[in-house]
């Protein structure tokens, strides 16, 4: 869609803790979202925090200690990007009961936002909040009851489920008493979307109601095949006869990243397999702890990579690992998915049969997917993917896929429609 041609004066609120410039993970697409709605002729609000993910520490060069606002101008639509950090807490251990604190005191932290929200005569025709965490909703609502307009309630993760799956509160009364909130938002809410068939299902066996699509998308211009892999290879210290798994994103419990180790030290024979972790979070010490006491010499744990060096760190690796422990693997879309298709990258999933990860892998040949938690099924995939002569059309189904499914314009199209037509 080109700004010229789609004109709008309709405003747009978002209310999330992510955002811009955080690189991954929810404020990744919401700064994404918002920059192509400014772009495509719409004045935008974002009522946010400081970034902080996935470090678990506010970046430089911001400092969480008072409010801020930043202004700027889109030049080309004349349209306005307002954006308004609070300060929240931000734990860096963030354990289940330190989220839940951290959750309450950003919604504390903006509510005292709302009267400069609600001032003066101006409207948002669409307020979006995005889930995690799911109480953000309640500020929409009463932005909604005080102002108008209409409220898209956007579940990026099942953060209820995710939670109590991985036993992170005791408590099933207060589940009970969780799940009962969230089902009266949905139900408040004018619209509720999600990223996957398999969420969707999922919400869909709450409550009665119509669930949009709202997919992660990928900017398939910035994210590209490059031909040279063993060049690539060379500049981040590998042979380039080295055959290289790489796994980059968020290092937390739910992905059950043990078992790249595990992997790592059966092939400790096969001296040009190479693992790569890539990522911040709070479980990345303990790995390290681990590899450095079984004394592997076959896996490196590497930063977070800056964006402009993303793309040929992608196209480095030959085959890219998402993992996931079972009981999370329909729950969560991984983000991280949608920049490896768009490079042309082979994916190596965990998932159970019958969620829509496995599907769409499955079903489009896009890599290759295994039972989750099972370390002689992981390893068994590796050796037989290493010698697999089918790798480059793996690699052209996943950069087709990309093109026709995740292309940023082709998903905001039909989020514009949906929401604002």
């Amino acid at each position: 869609m080109n700004p010229e041609k789609h004109q709008s004066s309709k405003s747009i609120l978002l209310i999330s803790h992510n955002f811009s410039p955080e690189p991954t993970g929810i404020g990744k697409y919401n700064g994404e979202m918002i920059d192509w709605l400014t772009k495509n002729g719409y004045d935008c609000t974002v009522l946010t925090t400081y970034p902080y993910y996935p470090y678990w520490k506010v970046q430089a060069p911001y400092k969480n200690r008072w409010y801020k606002k930043e202004v700027t101008i889109n030049p080309e639509t004349n349209t306005s990007l307002t954006v308004y950090r609070c300060p929240s807490y931000v734990p860096a251990d963030p354990t289940g009961k330190k989220r839940m604190i951290q959750d309450l005191s950003f919604w504390s932290s903006m509510f005292w936002m709302l009267p400069k929200l609600i001032s003066g005569k101006k409207k948002f025709d669409l307020i979006i909040t995005v889930a995690p965490p799911f109480h953000l909703a309640y500020l929409g609502l009463m932005i909604r009851k005080l102002k108008g307009g209409k409220l898209l309630y956007h579940i990026q993760d099942l953060q209820i489920e995710a939670a109590q799956d991985l036993n992170m509160l005791s408590s099933q009364k207060l589940f009970d008493r969780i799940y009962k909130i969230e089902k009266s938002i949905m139900q408040k809410a004018d619209y509720v979307s999600s990223i996957s068939d398999g969420m969707i299902a999922k919400i869909k066996s709450k409550i009665d109601k119509e669930i949009y699509f709202f997919p992660n998308w990928v900017d398939t211009a910035y994210f590209f095949p490059l031909s040279n892999r063993s060049e690539l290879k060379s500049k981040w210290g590998y042979h380039k006869s080295d055959f290289i798994f790489l796994y980059s994103g968020a290092i937390g419990e739910k992905q059950g990243l043990e078992s790249i180790i595990d992997a790592a030290e059966s092939m400790m024979k096969k001296g040009n397999i190479k693992f790569i972790i890539c990522g911040s979070g709070p479980y990345k010490e303990k790995l390290i702890q681990i590899a450095e006491t079984k004394a592997l010499n076959n896996i490196n744990f590497l930063p977070v990579q800056d964006k402009e060096l993303f793309n040929e760190f992608l196209n480095m690796a030959d085959v890219h690992l998402i993992l996931q422990k079972a009981n999370a693997s329909d729950l969560v879309m991984p983000s991280k998915l949608t920049t490896i298709l768009a490079v042309g990258g082979i994916s190596l999933v965990t998932a159970p049969e019958g969620t829509s990860l496995h599907q769409v892998i499955k079903q489009y040949d896009l890599g290759y997917v295994i039972e989750p938690e099972n370390k002689e099924i992981l390893n068994e995939a590796i050796n037989a993917i290493i010698v697999d002569e089918n790798l480059d059309q793996i690699r052209d189904n996943a950069r087709k896929y990309a093109l026709k499914n995740l292309n940023i314009n082709n998903v905001m199209g039909d989020f514009v429609n949906n929401f604002l037509n």
